[in-house]
């Protein structure tokens, strides 16, 4: 562990920035141990997903100066890789994130690397977007997705629009390593630099053009009579995120203009003040979204996250409103696009459909139905994004069809290498339409996907260990669990092992550990690369809806007291 009170002096007496500097005043003045080693017991990593964590002083904490030794460690990789490098950079509505994107852009400038800014806030779909389409060396997104009010990060793309490989953040953290937060980073006025031209705002017309690329990747076959015989009615919550503008200009140009937005939701506010989790996965942050839905009595409701990657739905079942789950949304996306493309007559022996090791069982059996290939990839949309690279470069990249993850994020073709709210949103409410034509709603027609394959069921549960020990309790827990795995887990016999740290299919390796039980269910338990949880899943399959619940339950149970 670092030296907190020596590191904590040493930012007393180099930091100007006021609100900083009151805050490090605070913990010396208090000699508030527990806060002080929180701040500085570990630099914030950097990782493939970027940074990611609380707002404040620190070096476990997003500010200007851990923003800037990263950038700086960004620049030295691009200066070194790219001749002529520039940045696409972004952000979402959280708190800070202006004024990191101007850091930034100062520092990439006075090292030579050009940046193109979005002007307002924009989702990281767009920015992925841009990266390609202005064909820079990489990408910055301010954002930390679906995180608690309090935190903000900074996440980095390849030139290709994915995330950075593992490589490129190994390259990127080693440089950082070399750069003093207080010495080592080069800055210039940002306001000359964008005079000067090293700085440029990215105008409306790349914007257009994502819309543009979002909608061709529709695969409806319904004809203009049969659109008109089933409008969509639908309840919009951006969840106070970059949302609102992207989603709505596509709906409404693909013939979906009946939208009522939740208005305590509608505008972007970092401090998420009715939805202080703004998660779509959990129903605190739809409740705003239910509420105008008892009111409005749409065909769904339609919610995306902060930075518009990931987006949730709900519908009416019975009485009350049932969240889709992200696998549920997955399965039935996968589903409608085969159903579309096969009715068009397309041969999908060629096609390719991608998914996570966490993600639910229940797509082999779609893959056996229809035909398509089906490829499975650690965590984390970047490696999905990877493999669509991989069909890129063979010159094959139309094989790929779609690619999701059980945590709400979803994409269709090629435009981006990242989840897209915004395109899924287009997916989502073209499929609904097509279900309303034959009398349906969403939450029918996975109901008839479970009758039809079968009831697989999945849930996940994230554990906390918050904090310096929390960390080290983590890495104690995972530690135990390869020392000795249980023999059985809810009465069922653990039949294998799968350690994914020791590469598995040729999967990177990954500090995500499975356990297969006879019946073909299974528990996975991976640590959280973004936030200081345990996460772990949970694969059920039963006769009907009560059986699969009630061994999920059973699962659940013996998990928790492993994580314990």
């Amino acid at each position: 562990m670092q030296d907190v009170n020596k590191l904590l002096d040493t930012w007393i007496e180099n930091v100007t920035d006021p609100q900083l500097a009151a805050e490090l005043k605070a913990m010396k003045d208090t000699g508030d141990e527990d806060a002080i080693t929180d701040a500085f017991f570990q630099d914030l990593e950097f990782g493939t997903a970027g940074l990611r964590g609380t707002l404040g002083a620190g070096t476990n904490r997003m500010n200007i100066y851990t923003v800037g030794r990263a950038t700086q460690g960004f620049a030295d990789y691009l200066v070194k890789n790219y001749e002529n490098p520039s940045v696409a950079i972004a952000r979402d509505s959280r708190n800070k994130g202006d004024l990191f994107v101007r850091v930034t852009a100062s520092i990439l400038a006075a090292n030579g690397v050009k940046s193109y800014i979005y002007p307002k806030i924009s989702p990281v779909p767009t920015l992925s977007w841009a990266t390609r389409y202005l064909h820079c060396s990489g990408g910055i997104c301010m954002t930390a997705s679906h995180n608690p009010a309090a935190y903000n990060g900074y996440k980095a793309y390849g030139p290709d629009g994915c995330q950075i490989t593992s490589e490129a953040a190994a390259a990127i953290s080693a440089a950082i390593a070399e750069t003093d937060t207080f010495h080592g980073v080069k800055t210039t006025d940002f306001e000359q630099a964008a005079k000067d031209g090293i700085i440029n705002w990215i105008d409306d017309s790349v914007l257009v053009a994502y819309y543009d690329a979002v909608l061709t990747k529709s695969v409806s076959n319904l004809t203009d009579k049969q659109v008109a015989e089933a409008p969509l009615k639908l309840v919009y919550t951006p969840l106070n995120g970059t949302g609102l503008i992207p989603v709505t200009t596509v709906l409404e140009r693909a013939g979906m203009t009946d939208i009522t937005v939740v208005p305590e939701q509608a505008n972007p506010d970092g401090d998420f003040p009715t939805c202080p989790y703004p998660n779509p996965e959990i129903r605190e942050a739809m409740q705003k979204g239910i509420d105008m839905c008892e009111q409005v009595h749409p065909d769904l409701l339609l919610a995306t996250d902060p930075d518009a990657d990931r987006v949730g739905v709900a519908c009416k079942a019975g009485d009350d409103y049932q969240l889709i789950t992200g696998n549920e949304m997955g399965v039935m996306l996968l589903d409608y696009i085969c159903k579309m493309r096969a009715e068009r007559g397309e041969d999908l022996t060629d096609k390719v459909a991608v998914t996570t090791i966490v993600s639910s069982a229940m797509v082999d059996a779609l893959a056996a139905e229809y035909g398509f290939e089906l490829r499975r990839c650690l965590t984390g949309f970047k490696y999905i994004g990877d493999i669509i690279t991989g069909l890129a470069d063979e010159g094959h990249v139309e094989r790929f069809i779609f690619g999701f993850e059980e945590s709400y994020g979803y994409l269709t073709g090629d435009h981006v290498r990242d989840k897209d709210a915004v395109n899924a949103s287009l997916l989502i409410c073209q499929m609904a339409q097509y279900y309303k034509l034959q009398g349906k709603n969403l939450a029918d027609a996975i109901h008839d996907l479970y009758e039809k394959y079968g009831y697989y069921h999945n849930k996940t549960i994230a554990l906390a260990y918050p904090g310096a020990d929390g960390h080290a309790k983590m890495a104690g827990i995972m530690a135990a669990l390869r020392e000795e795995a249980p023999q059985e887990i809810a009465g069922s016999k653990v039949e294998a092992v799968v350690d994914y740290n020791e590469g598995v299919s040729g999967l990177p390796k990954a500090n995500v550990l499975e356990f297969d039980l006879e019946g073909g269910n299974k528990a996975i338990v991976r640590p959280s690369g973004t936030e200081p949880k345990i996460k772990l899943y949970i694969f059920a399959k039963g006769e009907d809806a009560a059986a699969a619940d009630a061994l999920l339950a059973k699962i659940e149970e013996d998990g928790r007291k492993l994580l314990s």
